[in-house]
């Protein structure tokens, strides 16, 4: 996909899903151009490739841990089959489509589509099974039309406790979650004890604990309500975390939820106790799933500040290597004159016919260019070898390209027009965060407007079960 068909698709799928963002997506055009103009990209390369512009949501866990009934209920259709058994081998990557069919596809698709953060998930697959390379026999991806899922991404990981496969499941669980803007873990409460879990916490627990960022991981009791005959819910709770904590999990959230439509409850009040925590963790977590959004729509745009301070910290390196480069081809090409003109004009004080001493000049001129395009490239990638940084090696060798002039390399790093550029670049990026503060203020006004009586019923359900006692 060229880097014009990605802005393109990008486009039209955030007018679809989150408008707020098209118009980052010129920044990054224009932040494109300039990196392209002095050689931190290739031709094909767009800033847009390396940043996630829909969040991840990962749904990970246990097979019958309820994830599948979780995704089903947040989307509000069934796209997961639900059962004890292994029902699904494959991650599976869930977006939104207009279509009411859902649509599954190989996950194949997910490297043609600029929504997902999966650019380079093939070379992930290829690193752990390099002789089959077959993303679809890890991943696949089904469309849902779910206003839900709008402007977001889940995915949907197969569980852990069969060993098929277990460690490619593993390594692209690795992957998977440092791309994820939120994680939830889940668990099934039938089985809180450390010996029932032992094979998720040595696996998959472990994976999310050596994550830098462990905030953004929410371990999930699901299925709670079968605990509702022993009324031992704080237990459950504590023998739970008390397990994690022997892990070494030590920060992120805990919630314990259940499936209200699958939950049966003999007595009416510790039914009420029970979808009391329920409904407080479920609403918090669904909170943390829509703010993603929003979340993920600031990195966007404050990631075209954080490119431009990147470009300018990278282009004085570049300048001093250039200088360099410059000064050692000057050099070479004095003692090449030298050499050439004093062999040239030696051999031509044994001719006497102007034809012969014009034809020995010429020859000396050939000889010199041929001699000053090979140093210069000699040198060019003997400097190069030197350079830490990708990027700057990359502008480096492009800079200094046979074909260029190269006492003109380097110039229009310091002009006034690329600092113009990079400053209308950064005080667009500012104004765009200033309009989504507006617009996610004035969004989370009128939400907030929607669950106002939503958040007053249970209180008003609490008083009755009271004065009822």
């Amino acid at each position: 996909m060229t880097p014009q068909e990605r802005y393109k698709k990008l486009k039209e799928h955030l007018s679809e899903e989150n408008p707020v963002l098209v118009e980052v997506v010129d920044e990054y055009r224009e932040l494109d151009n300039i990196a392209r103009k002095i050689g931190f990209l290739d031709k094909n390369q767009t800033y847009t490739e390396f940043i996630s512009w829909w969040p991840l949501i990962s749904i990970l866990g246990t097979f019958s841990a309820g994830k599948s009934s979780f995704i089903n209920e947040f989307l509000g259709k069934k796209v997961q089959d639900t059962g004890n058994q292994a029902v699904d081998d494959k991650f599976t990557v869930i977006c939104y489509s207009k279509n009411e069919e859902v649509t599954t596809l190989p996950g194949v698709a997910l490297d043609a589509d600029p929504r997902f953060p999966f650019y380079n998930i093939s070379k992930e697959i290829e690193k752990i099974d390099p002789e089959e390379k077959n993303i679809n026999k890890y991943l696949q991806l089904k469309a849902v039309n779910s206003e839900r899922i709008k402007g977001k991404v889940l995915i949907d990981s197969p569980g852990f406790d069969a060993d098929f496969q277990r460690d490619a499941v593993l390594r692209i669980t690795r992957h998977i979650i440092d791309l994820s803007d939120l994680v939830l873990i889940f668990f099934d409460a039938r089985h809180p004890e450390p010996g029932a879990m032992r094979d998720t916490l040595n696996h998959l627990v472990e994976v999310a604990k050596k994550h830098a960022d462990s905030d953004k991981v929410l371990y999930v009791l699901n299925q709670i309500d079968t605990c509702a005959k022993e009324d031992n819910l704080e237990d459950i709770i504590g023998a739970w975390q008390r397990a994690l904590s022997q892990k070494g999990i030590v920060s992120g959230k805990f919630y314990a939820i259940y499936n209200e439509s699958l939950a049966k409850f003999d007595d009416p009040e510790v039914e009420q106790r029970y979808k009391q925590k329920k409904d407080e963790d479920l609403a918090e977590i669904i909170y943390k799933m829509d703010k993603v959004t929003i979340d993920r729509a600031y990195r966007i745009v404050k990631n075209v500040e954080t490119k431009v301070k990147e470009l300018q910290e990278y282009i004085p390196e570049l300048k001093e290597y250039l200088n360099k480069y410059k000064t050692n081809v000057l050099i070479s090409d004095i003692l090449m004159l030298a050499i050439f003109g004093g062999a040239g004009y030696y051999a031509s004080t044994f001719v006497e016919t102007p034809e012969l001493k014009y034809g020995i000049w010429g020859l000396a001129a050939v000889l010199f260019f041929a001699a000053h395009f090979r140093v210069r490239s000699l040198i060019a990638n003997f400097m190069a070898k030197k350079i830490e940084n990708v990027y700057v090696k990359k502008a480096f060798l492009k800079q200094t390209k046979w074909y260029k002039p190269y006492l003109l390399a380097g110039l229009g790093l310091s002009s006034k027009r690329l600092r113009k550029r990079f400053d209308r670049l950064v005080e667009r990026s500012k104004t765009l965060i200033q309009k989504l503060n507006d617009q996610f203020i004035t969004l989370r006004r009128e939400e907030q407007k929607i669950k106002e009586p939503e958040l007053k019923q249970p209180k008003q359900v609490d008083a009755q079960v009271a004065s009822e006692a």
